[in-house]
């Protein structure tokens, strides 16, 4: 049954592009049918069209180049995003609610569903950590580009002196498997814990001892889901976030092989600043990886990052 629909998924998907490429060729003639009338009849009324036509011409090239840069096996799928302040104590988990805020925004934009699946306040303010899904059509594709330390300047408003203080905060992002994906869990490596969820407050947030802890032991790592549904429910979704972060563990594990294999062995992505965004002496947010930069930081905070993905994007595959 999952894999007839995934089939149906990607048969949607390969349609979509076709259709696309379509209408491009179809607006570039109707741009080049307007020009040649506009010639024959020496009629200057056609050009607020033609311009039209063009702003509409090269977006949908720019959608449909996007759309082949995608080409990586789980690009398509839905993702997993964990948000880990770092070093800046109450102003690093300050940086990791307006990250998360960022890409909330960026998510709305798009029309994704993002759903909280874990979270841990900070001690004064903001979010030491939180882990959320992402819904929509190629949402770990464009996301991985978001996967490494991000570095924020500013002023803090933490800071009565008013100093400018540095902070980070990691971002990791994993594909969201489905469940055909050949991921096999022996349930004598994990040990299944139980605990009171916490968080912002609100209806969102369930009180009683209904969050999940998995720890697996052969790779020790640890996810935990606590949202607003039965236990039940929060197990079977920290069980697929603990697949798809073991996932990705075997990807990594096939990337660093095959750069054995070249000789060329690249530092990992994660724990290495991609992007630092400025507020102050001057504003600016400049990708390390791709130099795509703008200068206006408020704008991307507001969730306008789609100029750095597609950079990452084209970066990857060049």
């Amino acid at each position: 049954m999952e894999k007839g629909k995934k089939i149906l998924q990607q048969t949607a998907a390969l349609k979509d592009k076709v259709g696309g490429y379509d209408e491009l060729i179809g607006t570039y003639d109707d741009i080049n049918t307007l020009i040649e009338m506009g010639n024959e009849e020496d009629d200057a009324s056609v050009i607020d069209e033609v311009k039209e036509l063009k702003e509409k011409f090269i977006q949908k090239y720019d959608d449909l180049k996007i759309s082949t840069l995608l080409d990586g096996e789980y690009d398509k799928e839905n993702a997993i995003v964990t948000l880990h302040a770092g070093e800046g104590g109450t102003e690093a988990c300050d940086w990791v609610s307006m990250l998360f805020r960022m890409y909330n925004k960026w998510s709305e934009k798009k029309g994704f569903k993002c759903e909280t699946l874990d979270y841990l306040e900070g001690d004064e303010a903001g979010i030491k950590s939180v882990t959320f899904s992402v819904t929509g059509q190629n949402a770990y594709g464009l996301l991985k580009s978001e996967k490494g330390v991000h570095r924020l300047v500013r002023v803090s408003p933490f800071d009565s002196a008013g100093r400018r203080h540095t902070s980070f905060a990691s971002c990791d992002v994993m594909p969201e498997i489905s469940d055909d994906t050949e991921i096999v869990i022996n349930p004598d490596d994990i040990r299944v814990d139980t605990y009171r969820s916490s968080g912002a407050g609100g209806q969102h947030i369930n009180k009683t001892s209904s969050a999940i802890r998995i720890t697996h032991f052969p790779t020790g790592i640890v996810v935990q889901c606590q949202n607003e549904r039965s236990q039940h429910s929060n197990k079977e979704t920290a069980m697929k976030m603990l697949k798809s972060k073991l996932l990705e563990v075997k990807i990594e594990e096939n990337l660093q092989k095959l750069a054995e294999i070249r000789g060329d062995i690249k530092e990992n992505s994660w724990g290495s600043q991609i992007r630092s965004y400025v507020f102050m002496p001057y504003t600016m947010v400049k990708d390390t990886r791709t130099s795509e930069e703008t200068g206006n930081v408020q704008s991307v905070m507001d969730g306008n990052i789609d100029n750095f993905i597609y950079a990452y994007l084209g970066w990857i595959h060049s």
